[in-house]
């Protein structure tokens, strides 16, 4: 039944297809506890009751995402220990001190406040409860940091020596943990986190809006998620450069597949747009290219060179078809979020932010864009360092278990059946919430009462009120 299949392969394939259910929870729920916790502040500075509306309507969601991202990632360790043995014994004495770490630190601090975070509201005041939800937002990013951290040394490994059994130990904690690519990853992954949020937030609020123009909920969370949109992307495409022009330094054979740079350019190299890549062929197909930009994004001159895979051996080549088109989405995500967030700064100049039904319509649209801007990228990431695991030092095809291919077959089966049975479940109830409208009463005769409970008298509610 699987002659013909190759254990590694559909190894690989069962890690991808677990981390893309893993990935996208998180990547919704770093940004998410972080919106949770700048609503609740604004409630306690302003006194609105529609701020905490509001975060009692996000707080379902995220505790359903949260859990989710929990528990699709605890499969994935085990996996380290059933199909990439090999990658385990090597790389532990480095990769497992700082999955610890992330335990310690940001697991521990999820799961001591989250509880409080939940059900705590009324219990323990809400200067209490803040400083709760504030320890939550904190622990994901700080989950952030240390599995970047390992991913980050996976793809560029530093600080580290060789021991007599050939075991990767950590010589340099600093190095290993601040290794070369880590803060462009970190400041890439975060941004992209938050834009994922926003985006989902503004189509939940564009989505509410095209219901009823005046729906206070839905007005405010659409705001916020467009501002993020207008500051924040632009900012991630920044980044994302800057993210490329180190990759470029430490990982060029990534950059290379990316561009689809099969040939050298000694006198600049073209921005390759579109095309086919055919890497038995070397070259690609109908390309549609720009003469010499490449060179200019890369190295920031028209005529500098830049070397191709054609000095590179054939048996250290990434897939190269995967790479250049899962950029090429990453980066369309990307100019598509930017093109939202400036047309809502222009209508929202022109006092039309709650009205313009194609503006809304467009948001719903791209609810998604974050998602699959995140899947992207970690395929280009991930598909690029190929064939290595550990990158320049430990192949994929060493680093996996001597394991039979009906067994990695039959429990990949399995994983896919699981998990959309489950995940897809999990993801209708998480419409469904999002479907209901957030909670009016801000405008009620006790629209005070909120302000009252987190010690903000009457009239500095009224003054913040009067702001509006």
């Amino acid at each position: 039944m699987f002659e013909g299949l190759d254990a590694v392969v559909l190894a690989r394939a069962q890690f991808a297809f677990t981390m893309s259910f893993h990935i996208v929870f998180p990547s919704f729920s770093i940004g998410l506890a972080s919106y949770l916790a700048v609503l609740e502040a604004l409630w306690l500075w302003t006194g609105r009751e529609v701020f905490i509306n509001l975060f009692h309507y996000w707080l379902k969601i995220f505790a359903v995402a949260f859990g989710m991202g929990v528990v699709s990632g605890i499969v994935m360790s085990y996996q380290f220990g059933t199909n990439w043995s090999v990658f385990a014994d090597k790389t532990g004495p480095v990769l497992g001190p700082l999955m610890a770490y992330e335990v310690l630190t940001a697991f521990f601090l999820e799961a001591g406040f989250l509880g409080v975070m939940l059900f705590g509201l009324d219990r323990v005041g809400p200067r209490l409860h803040f400083l709760a939800t504030l320890m939550v937002a904190i622990g994901t990013l700080t989950s952030a940091f240390w599995i970047l951290s390992a991913n980050s040394w996976m793809q560029t490994p530093a600080g580290h020596t060789i021991n007599a059994v050939g075991q990767y130990v950590a010589d340099d904690w600093l190095k290993v943990i601040f290794n070369p690519s880590f803060p462009y990853r970190l400041v890439h992954m975060v941004l992209a986190a938050y834009l994922t949020t926003a985006f989902v937030v503004g189509a939940v609020g564009a989505f509410h809006l095209l219901r009823d123009p005046h729906q206070a909920g839905a007005r405010v969370m659409f705001s916020m998620a467009m501002w993020m949109a207008t500051i924040v992307a632009p900012i991630q495409i920044v980044a994302g450069d800057q993210h490329g022009l180190n990759t470029l330094e430490h990982q060029p054979v990534k950059i290379m597949a990316m561009e689809g740079h099969f040939e050298s350019h000694k006198h600049g190299a073209p921005l390759i747009l579109f095309g086919w890549p055919d890497q038995a062929a070397a070259k690609v197909k109908y390309a549609v290219e720009v003469p010499k930009l490449g060179s200019l994004i890369l190295k920031h001159s028209l005529d500098a060179p830049l070397a191709g895979l054609d000095t590179v051996p054939r048996e250290d080549w990434p897939p190269v078809f995967v790479p250049f088109w899962s950029f090429r989405i990453m980066v369309g995500m990307g100019l598509l979020m930017m093109g939202l967030g400036l047309f809502s700064l222009l209508l929202r100049i022109r006092g039309r932010l709650y009205d313009s039904r194609l503006l809304h319509i467009g948001a719903v649209a791209m609810a998604p864009s974050g998602f699959i801007a995140v899947l992207a990228g970690w395929v280009t990431t991930e598909t690029g360092r190929q064939p290595f695991t550990v990158y320049g030092l430990l192949r994929t095809a060493d680093a996996a278990s001597p394991l039979a291919t009906p067994a990695v077959a039959s429990s990949l089966i399995a994983f896919i059946i699981v998990y959309f049975v489950v995940f897809t479940a999990g993801v209708i109830y998480i419409l469904r919430l999002m479907a209901s409208p957030p909670q009016q009463g801000e405008e009620g005769p006790h629209g005070d009462a909120p302000a009252r409970a987190a010690g903000i008298t009457p009239a500095a509610a009224a003054v913040s009120g009067a702001s509006r």
